[in-house]
């Protein structure tokens, strides 16, 4: 696994003032919550009448998909032994396996997660 070593102290750490995983699953609950109070003039094309087949096999492939990018880039940064949590100080810049592909493996996983929840949900906010 080729990774870069770096060291950095406590105060080399991100400003977050929210934690990603909440993010999303706070605008997840607010779009949500908007349907049901300022209900957009538009439909997702397969949620006529119940659960549309096509609809389904959306939602359950871009879930799918989102957690397998998430699994995939948590385990590089493990194998990695850098630290996920962006609270802590990071110990490589990884450059290999998915993080070859997107420098945020787990954000473009969570992305599709949330789209894959929004259509199942057939929510226009979401």
């Amino acid at each position: 696994m080729a990774a870069v070593d770096f060291h950095t102290a406590d105060s080399d750490i991100a400003g977050i003032v929210i934690r990603p995983p909440f993010l999303f699953l706070g605008v997840l609950f607010l779009g949500h919550f908007l349907d049901h109070v300022a209900p957009l003039p538009l439909s997702l094309p397969f949620n006529d009448e119940g659960e549309h087949v096509l609809g389904h096999a959306i939602s359950v492939g871009l879930v799918m998909m989102g957690i397998a990018i998430m699994v995939e880039g948590i385990s590089n940064f493990t194998r990695s032994n850098t630290p996920v949590p962006s609270t802590q100080p990071a110990r490589a810049l990884v450059t290999t396996g998915i993080h070859r592909w997107s420098r945020n493996p787990i954000y473009v996983g969570m992305l599709l997660f949330y789209l894959g929840v929004g259509v199942a949900l057939s929510s226009p906010w979401t």
